[in-house]
């Protein structure tokens, strides 16, 4: 059969294979190019239209910004929203809220007990010591749970991704002691913007929509017995707050800040005068198997 109607080549697309495959595959497979056959044909894509749109792709993988493409069109928080849903559904809906991880997570982290600086050398904005305790959904002390938190610098860049940063540069990773006890000085971070200039800002101004994010500080939560929790922490007050751009701001994930708290008890972050504090303690829900505490961040799990 060399002449083809559109249904009889979406036919043989979605059918013609010489071996089984994985079901599964095929299954979301066949969904997503009859949807985009449906979409070329009822809005009458043209040819020009579609490649423009291979080329975005292309650059858009190029450069490391499929991440911001997901979080930015809703993805990320839909599927935060549907493991919501799924906890809800099942009676487990206790714990800190899940929040999107963001794509640029980065594993190995240099570790200290209890405490530490994520800020090095002279600040860069507002000193910040930010403090809790990790507990279960019983109350009760989470003792050597692993806490990864990393934030953006003064102009919005993350290091391993920003030109000029060190290595780990606002990036640790902080054992609670027996008490589920954690505590870190950095500097209040930023809202910042997506990258001008590339093809997620392209998107966005066609869109007519704003890249925006506003200040927020991300964690990865792990312990033994414990859900893995993947969350970040917003600073009151920006403007973004409740118009970020990857929709990841969430009621309970706004931290109180409190100013002008005094030294004394902090000497060891190397802090001598008057600061400002959050306090926030992280839930855990009980893993229900190995699976949901597995330490390893998003796409570390499905590329390992």
């Amino acid at each position: 059969m060399a002449e083809l109607t559109q249904k009889q080549l979406l036919d043989i697309v979605n059918t013609k294979h010489i071996a089984p495959g994985n079901p599964r595959l095929r299954q979301i497979s066949e969904r997503i190019v009859t949807d985009l056959f449906k979409t070329i044909d009822e809005l009458d894509i043209t040819p020009d239209e579609f490649w423009a749109a291979t080329d975005w792709l292309n650059r858009l993988a190029q450069g490391g910004q499929v991440g911001l493409i997901t979080a930015g069109l809703g993805f990320d928080r839909l599927l935060d929203i549907r493991m919501d849903e799924a906890d809800e559904k099942a009676g487990r809906a206790a714990g800190t809220p899940r929040a999107i991880e963001g794509p640029l997570f980065v594993a190995g982290a240099p570790t200290a007990q209890v405490e530490t600086r994520l800020d090095e050398g002279e600040p860069k904005g507002e000193i910040f010591v930010m403090e809790g305790q990790v507990l279960d959904t019983d109350g009760k002390p989470v003792a050597n749970a692993m806490m990864d938190v990393w934030h953006a610098n003064e102009v919005g860049g993350y290091s391993h991704f920003f030109p000029g940063m060190k290595p780990y540069e606002l990036r640790r990773r902080i054992e609670t002691d027996a008490q589920g006890n954690y505590r870190f000085r950095s500097y209040l971070p930023p809202g910042y913007a997506i990258p001008p200039n590339s093809p997620t800002s392209e998107l966005f101004a066609a869109l007519g929509r704003h890249g925006n994010r506003p200040a927020h500080i991300h964690f990865l939560v792990v312990a033994p017995g414990q859900r893995t929790l993947t969350t970040q922490v917003n600073i009151p007050g920006d403007t973004y707050i409740d118009d970020d751009f990857a929709f990841a701001t969430r009621d309970g994930l706004i931290v109180k800040i409190e100013k002008d708290v005094a030294p004394a008890g902090y000497e060891s972050l190397g802090i001598t005068a008057p600061f400002t504090r959050a306090r926030f303690d992280f839930v855990m829900q009980k893993a229900l198997n190995e699976d949901e505490a597995s330490p390893a961040a998003r796409m570390a799990r499905v590329t390992a």
